[in-house]
Parts: C-alpha cells; sequence; structure tokens
C-alpha cells in the first residue's frame, strides 16, 4: 500500500521524484569526448577504492585519456582495454601511435577503474553502447576512424568494424576470440548462483595502482559473451581491411592457435600481419604464401631472463615506469607456488614468464613487457600506412 501511495505521489509531483542525473548518466550521455573524460574521472574519484596516497596519479591511470600529435591530424583510433585493466594499458602504445600521427583516444569500460566488485552487474551491452558511442563521436570529426584492443577489448573493437565498413583497420592485442578455459561457457549460469570464482580475502590483493587482480564471476561471463558474439560474426564473413594481431604462443588465456587459424582464413587483405612471439610453425607448400604473413619472433630471450611471454606484456615498452625492465610493480603472484612468490617478493633473482610456468632452479614473476616493442610499433606503422593509402 504504501509502495502505491509513492507511486502516485511521484505522478502527482513528477519533477520533485525524478531522478537527478548521475555521473554514470553524464558517461554515457557526454556530446564529445572531453566531457565523457571529464565524467568518467568524477566517476571514478567517487567511487574508486584507492590503492595508493597518490589519487592523482591513480586518477590519471584509470580515467580516459587522449594524446594528440604535434600537428593536426584527419586519422584516430580508439582504443579499448582488457577485462580488468584500465586505460592505463595502452600508455606506451597511445603515446607511439600519436608521434605517428594519429589522435589516439582510451576509453574506460563500464565496471572499471574503481573497485572489482562493479563488474558484478555490468553486462556486454554496456561495453558495446560504450564503443558505438565513441566511434560515433570519432566518425564526427576525423576522415579516417582505426579501433584497437587487448583481449576483450579487442574482442569489442572486431566486433564492431565487422558491422561499419567505415573504420579503415583495426590493431588487435592478444585477442580473446576463444578462451583457452575449456569451462568458459559456464560462467554465464555460474554468476547466477556464486558471485566470486575466488572469493575476495586478506590473503592477496585485490587490485593495483592500474588494474583488477580478482574479477566477479559475471566479468567472466561477460568476457565470455564477448567472444561468442565476435565469433558469429567473423566465422561468417572475411574481414577485408589491413589488420595486426600480435599473439603470444604460451598464452595462458587466449587459445592463440584457433586465431592464428583464424587469421589465415578470415583477415584476407594482403597488408595483414599476424605478430607471433613463439617457435615458427611448421608449413606445407600450401600455405607458405599465408606465411609471409605471419612474423615470428623467439619467446625465449636468456639473456633477459624471459622464458616466455606473456598475455599482458606484449603491450608495453621496457622503459615504461611501472611495468619496464626496472618498472616498480612486479607481478610475482605468477603461480601457485607460495613459497616461489614468497622469495620473488623479497626481492630474489627472478625469470620472466606467463601465468603458472615453472621450471627447476628458476623462480618466475610475469613478464610485463615486450622486448621487441620498437619492432612491433613499426610493423603496426607500415600496416597502417596501406589503409590509410586505401582510403
Amino acid at each position: 500500500m504504501l509502495g502505491v501511495v509513492a507511486t502516485l505521489a511521484c505522478l502527482v509531483t513528477a519533477a520533485g521524484c525524478a531522478r537527478q542525473p548521475s555521473a554514470a548518466d553524464a558517461m554515457t550521455e557526454a556530446e564529445n569526448f572531453q566531457a565523457y573524460a571529464q565524467a568518467s574521472r568524477a566517476w571514478i574519484e567517487e567511487k574508486r577504492l584507492f590503492q595508493t596516497e597518490n589519487r592523482a596519479d591513480e586518477l590519471a591511470w584509470n580515467a580516459p585519456y587522449e594524446v594528440r600529435p604535434d600537428v593536426p591530424s584527419t586519422k584516430a583510433i580508439l582504443l579499448l582495454h582488457g577485462l580488468g585493466d584500465s586505460p592505463w594499458s595502452f600508455v606506451d602504445i597511445a603515446r607511439d601511435l600519436a608521434a605517428q600521427g594519429y589522435v589516439v583516444r582510451v576509453a574506460l569500460l563500464p565496471g572499471h577503474g574503481t573497485k572489482p566488485a562493479d563488474l558484478i552487474d555490468v553486462q556486454l551491452e554496456q561495453w558495446q553502447q560504450l564503443v558505438e558511442q565513441q566511434v560515433a563521436l570519432l566518425h564526427k570529426e576525423f576522415a579516417n576512424v582505426y579501433l584497437g584492443g587487448f583481449s576483450t577489448g579487442a574482442n569489442l573493437a572486431l566486433a564492431y568494424a565487422a558491422r561499419d565498413p567505415d573504420i579503415k583497420g583495426l590493431v588487435l592485442f592478444s585477442p580473446a576470440f576463444r578462451s583457452s578455459e575449456s569451462y568458459d561457457w559456464a560462467t554465464p549460469w555460474l554468476a547466477h548462483f556464486k558471485t566470486w570464482i575466488l572469493a575476495p580475502d586478506n590473503s592477496r590483493p585485490q587490485q593495483s595502482p592500474v588494474r583488477y587482480h580478482n574479477v566477479p564471476t559475471n566479468g567472466f561471463a561477460q568476457f565470455y559473451r564477448s567472444s561468442v558474439a565476435v565469433r558469429r560474426l567473423i566465422e561468417q564473413q572475411d574481414f577485408d581491411r589491413p589488420v595486426v594481431i600480435v599473439l603470444t604462443e604460451q598464452d595462458s588465456v587466449v587459445d592463440v592457435r584457433y586465431v592464428r587459424e583464424l587469421f589465415q582464413r578470415r583477415f584476407t587483405h594482403a597488408a595483414s600481419r599476424l605478430i607471433w612471439y613463439g617457435q615458427a610453425q611448421p608449413t606445407g607448400a600450401r600455405d607458405a604464401a599465408q606465411q609471409q604473413r605471419i612474423l615470428t619472433r623467439s619467446d625465449r630471450i636468456a639473456d633477459e631472463r624471459i622464458s616466455q611471454f606473456s598475455h599482458m606484456g606484449i603491450l608495453f615498452s621496457p622503459a615504461n615506469p611501472l611495468y619496464g625492465r626496472s618498472g616498480t610493480l612486479r607481478f610475482c603472484r605468477n603461480s601457485r607456488n607460495a613459497d616461489e612468490v614468497a622469495r620473488c617478493e623479497a626481492g630474489e633473482e627472478v625469470w620472466y614468464s606467463d601465468w603458472g610456468y615453472s621450471e627447476p632452479g628458476k623462480i618466475h614473476a610475469r613478464l610485463t613487457y615486450n622486448p621487441y616493442f620498437e619492432w612491433q610499433s613499426g610493423v603496426i606503422r607500415g600496416v597502417l600506412q596501406v589503409a590509410e593509402q586505401g582510403s
């Protein structure tokens, strides 16, 4: 009865009961990127569980941002981060692309930048809506628009570009078209019954200044949905615009062999390139022409104590202040071996790898940078130049 009275009261005095615009509304309804970035920053400042005393840096690392070249440009690229990550993921790549003459915008996916629990109710459709809105803004301002993404963000970028022929080209880092986890299909069902796969506790950090270390079950469910959505599109049609795909053979998240096969079968533009960090794959004469489009570099570099590359490391320059060779953030929790983690955290010499790798006599931390970053940038530059010439 009280609910009916309250509803009637709202109908009589609608202005008084109208929902006040929130920071979330301002993010989704922003008329330009600057307004979107400002609203996102306000949202983060209000909701974030800060990890350090330097709130200004954490805000800058987690908020959307734009990097412009020194001269006016007609070309722009939108970059989309992965599940649990932040816009800071592209700090090195954004600067590099801007130096090549691109206006670079890096978006913040809903549910990110604040605290892991904010992913409990997020939906794939919210991420897709963000991409549509930000690309629409780019189309209004620039003649040549490109998309890039990492992992889940790469799924979102390709799914959008497949429907928009005005996207000139793509740059996809560790695209998660199909997970390496056999039971990922169960996560949408499991999310209804189990909020966390790994319940938060005090035994391990839940987030860092730049990313989440733990993600609720629903986050994995929406990641899975993004992979299904992109597979439904790309399995039915070729993508004939220039694309760079960057993969590491030992990726613990992505079914990289599926992505590699898909690249050869569906990404048909002659200028497209797949960068493969790992061992050269055996081929037959039948697909020798395809192999010219696959560029291989070894993922084992003993001089740098690198046993293998990682899902995330391909994004960052060796000079990155947090994740580079001399970076201040070390991922010691790289396995379930508590003794190795403790010895890494105590400062012992480590080798570097993807999650879960072990080798007798060695302690492994996560590899968080790419020794081939400059070479990789050159490959990207060459492919995007072909896309520009075709516009």
